[in-house]
């Protein structure tokens, strides 16, 4: 079963970043919920992984996890901090009181899995996969 998941963890990643595409969009198109600014910046890390990992895998590139990963630390790091806000650890930037507050709890699960939650852990997985990737390659 582990060798199963070793060479299959681009597989994987990619599973779940579409996961997070799709549910993003979901999000904001089916439910009507308009993203803050720090979930446009997720946005923008998650959406070219999805084509660089189709990329990776489909070419057989032993080495796609070194151009995702980056992309998926950033993720990380600013789905973090987007949970520290919404948690109310850290107080927001002053840029997220332009549009939607980044601060505001639009959708929850069981009261705190929240949709920058969802993220944080989508990110954090991934980069987990890759690094796993990095290791078989």
């Amino acid at each position: 079963m582990l060798k199963f998941f070793k060479e299959n963890a681009l597989t994987f990643a990619l599973i779940i970043a579409i996961a997070g595409l799709l549910g993003s969009l979901y999000f904001s198109e089916v439910m009507g919920l308009t993203p803050c600014l720090l979930c446009w910046y997720q946005r923008i890390a998650l959406y070219p992984m999805v084509v660089i990992l189709v990329m990776g895998i489909a070419r057989r590139d032993a080495h796609v996890w070194a151009y995702a990963l980056p992309l998926s630390i950033i993720g990380t790091l600013i789905a973090a901090y987007h949970v520290l806000v919404t948690y109310g650890i850290f107080h927001e930037a002053a840029s997220c009181a332009l549009g939607v507050s980044c601060a505001a709890v639009t959708w929850s699960l069981f009261g705190f899995i929240t949709i920058p939650f969802l993220s944080v852990i989508a990110f954090i997985t991934i980069s987990v996969l890759l690094f796993v990737s990095k290791q078989k390659s």
